[in-house]
């Protein structure tokens, strides 16, 4: 959508003519989704004195205007991210997770309204979220107007460039608000960061509709087993956010899933507490305790060192993900960041499956390991 703030009126207009027509018949984009799994009342964490509570992001900007038309349907409502309303889990990281979730739905809508330039009003360490949300635009109008990923690859070459991790999984969960598999009618995208979407659509899957693939603990038909990891992977991030950062609690709710799933959600809660923080340094060392406990000490690692690289590579790192890194990777950020670089590399130049990414995957465990041993 990087084009969209130079294009003239009568561009504006075919191009609305276009969303209006691929719109029309489809209902979905205007779905309420199904209410998030139920959450005892005495979920509720309290603040109590003493406790040491991760400081949250500064305060968002003000939003876009929703725009007429045809993307006017599209608009999502920034009240969708309270974590009260979706019945996700209270806890003393609700302001920075909320914070984030709010972020997305900024970075969807100004993409929707051609404001794209607002994320950057955003706080530093909240645009990530805001690109995943402009990724979803991007994606929806694409496959909606039937252009081949145009406006993706715009974003993912313009001012997205430094969050290809984001742009990629938000194009994830525009398709699975859209109901089909990722990456359906988009071309020319990161030949292995768009395994990402896999990521992106998991996520969304447990975020709109958590009574069924947290409560239930149902996954996606039509995916071959490489898929669903990374589908998973996508879902352990999602649980992150469901406990709001609640470590004993992801754990539980971890022990719910078939044990063929928990090695790829450990992968995303380590991703997630990484990435979007909330849990205090005591907190992080009890998660690490638990996945060596279960034997997913590696994946745990694995998914926050994919945390330390996005964050490394937009050139915001803030200061939850510095305390992280050490606890969850046993490696500074820009070592673990390191690891999917050398992995990447090991891959050769023509990694573009949906097995060399559980390959690429694979080869940042296995850094990991080396580097345990050695130290």
């Amino acid at each position: 959508m990087s084009n969209a703030e130079g294009t003239g009126a009568v561009a504006q207009r075919d191009e609305a003519d276009e969303v209006a027509e691929a719109v029309a018949p489809e209902p979905v984009v205007a779905a309420v989704p199904e209410p998030a799994a139920p959450v005892a009342p005495e979920c509720v964490v309290p603040v109590t004195p003493g406790c040491a509570v991760p400081d949250a992001p500064e305060p968002d900007a003000p939003g876009p205007l929703r725009p007429g038309g045809p993307r006017g349907l599209l608009w999502q409502d920034p009240g969708r991210a309270d974590f009260g309303s979706l019945r996700f889990r209270l806890g003393t990281a609700r302001d920075r997770l909320e914070a984030g979730c709010r972020s997305f739905l900024t970075g969807f809508n100004a993409t929707l309204a051609g404001e794209i330039g607002r994320i950057d009003d955003l706080a530093e360490e909240l645009r990530g979220f805001a690109y995943e949300g402009a990724g979803m635009a991007c994606a929806t109008l694409d496959v909606l107007t039937m252009t081949g990923g145009r406006r993706l690859r715009e974003l993912l070459s313009g001012q997205g460039m430094r969050y290809p991790h984001m742009v990629h999984i938000g194009a994830g969960r525009a398709y699975a608000r859209l109901r089909l598999r990722p990456m359906w009618g988009i071309r020319a995208v990161h030949p292995l960061l768009r395994w990402l979407a896999f990521d992106g659509f998991g996520f969304h899957q447990g975020f709109a509709a958590a009574d069924r693939t947290v409560g239930r603990q149902r996954t996606a038909g039509l995916m071959d087993r490489t898929r669903r990891a990374v589908f998973d992977q996508g879902l352990g991030r999602m649980l992150w956010f469901h406990e709001c950062a609640g470590v004993d609690d992801v754990v539980l709710r971890i022990a719910e899933f078939p044990a063929g799933r928990h090695p790829d959600l450990w992968s995303g809660v380590g991703q997630a507490a990484v990435y979007a923080g909330g849990a205090t340094p005591a907190a992080l060392e009890r998660l690490e305790e638990a996945a060596a406990g279960g034997g997913f000490r590696a994946h745990l690692a694995q998914g926050g060192a994919f945390g330390c690289a996005a964050r490394l590579i937009s050139g915001v790192v803030p200061g939850h993900t510095i305390d992280a890194a050490p606890v969850l990777c046993g490696a500074e950020v820009d070592e673990a960041a390191g690891w999917t670089d050398t992995a990447l590399i090991a891959l050769g130049h023509n990694a573009y499956s949906s097995e060399h990414y559980q390959a690429w995957r694979a080869g940042v465990r296995k850094a990991w390991t080396r580097r345990g041993r050695l130290s």
